[in-house]
């Protein structure tokens, strides 16, 4: 049985072990699947542990966790959800090596030792990637010209996805703009921080939306064939959803709700729009997939393939868990 721990209740590890950092970190399927994915991989003898943290902990709480990770020497390395910009943002010192993806976007979702050196990185802008590319055709944004991206949450996913859609290496198949709702100011400002440095020319806009109905009031004005997200981390981290029951999905709108599991009404909302409105709903389950293969090649320094016969068999022993 894998271990949870919290912030002040860590103890020195007595094999080599991964960890997963998080809110409710008892809960996830990684519980299962990660002792599966191990054999396969070939891993060892190796152990998972969660560390649980409220949500927008103390910086000393964050910098606690990153000290022990870091001074542990059996402690190999972690996976980082929900926390990434605070954790990055209370213990940036305490790094070795960050990753320029990490410098850019002010977050980490993946910590790791090499030659001694404890590294931070971020993952989000490639696993979000993969899992877009999961649902999203190439050529999408081609054939549906005025469609938008609505994100609601200004996290380290809305900042990865924003930065994904929106390279110009994408060429013409990029959404007509970026719309990113959030409950305060501050994310906001760091996102459009990020989407400036990174050197776009797709349009982004922000929006202050405190409650629910002023989310609805967003989702309305949607053009018909949008990406509509749910990166709030409300339904899994937090009880709820970004929008109401009265919110309207636009005809033929893509709704992804980045979690898997939870009580997740947005999901819930998604599934209930009228079928005439011809609206695809996604749950995070690739999602879940893809951020968890690309930080244990990190942390394990293997090579995982995002796609292909043997990470089609890491999908088939996950799914033997649902």
């Amino acid at each position: 049985m894998s271990r949870t721990y919290q912030w002040d209740s860590l103890e020195p590890a007595t094999k080599p072990t991964f960890y997963f950092i998080g809110v409710t970190t008892g809960s996830s399927s990684i519980r299962k699947v990660f002792p599966l994915w191990a054999e396969y991989l070939g891993l060892g003898h190796v152990e998972m542990a969660g560390i649980d943290l409220a949500l927008h902990a103390p910086a000393e709480h964050y910098r606690t966790v990153v000290r022990f990770l870091k001074d542990d020497p059996l402690s190999l390395g972690a996976l980082v959800t929900t926390h990434k910009l605070d954790l990055y943002s209370a213990a940036r010192d305490l790094f070795d090596d960050v990753d320029p993806l990490a410098e850019l976007m002010d977050e980490v979702s993946c910590l790791s030792k090499r030659d001694g050196r404890f590294r931070a990185h971020a993952k989000d802008p490639i696993t979000a990637g993969h899992a877009l590319d999961a649902f999203i055709p190439a050529g999408y944004f081609v054939e549906n010209p005025s469609a938008e991206v609505l994100v609601f949450g200004a996290g380290g996913s809305a900042i990865a996805i924003d930065w994904y859609l929106s390279r110009p290496e994408r060429g013409s198949d990029r959404p007509a703009r970026l719309v990113v709702t959030n409950r305060s100011e501050p994310r906001l400002q760091t996102l459009r921080a990020v989407h400036a440095a990174s050197g776009t020319d797709t349009e982004l806009v922000t929006r202050l939306c405190p409650t629910p109905p002023d989310n609805d009031e967003v989702l309305g004005k949607a053009p018909p064939a949008s990406v509509v997200i749910n990166a709030t981390g409300l339904g899994k981290d937090a009880p709820g959803s970004p929008l109401t029951f009265d919110g309207r999905f636009p005809e033929h709108a893509i709704a992804w709700e980045l979690n898997y599991r939870g009580n997740l009404v947005f999901l819930d909302q998604a599934n209930a729009q009228p079928p005439s409105a011809g609206v695809t709903v996604v749950d995070g389950w690739v999602y879940f997939i893809h951020g968890w293969t690309q930080v244990i090649a990190e942390v394990f320094d293997i090579e995982i393939s995002p796609s292909g016969p043997a990470f089609d068999e890491l999908v088939a022993i996950a799914e033997s868990t649902r």
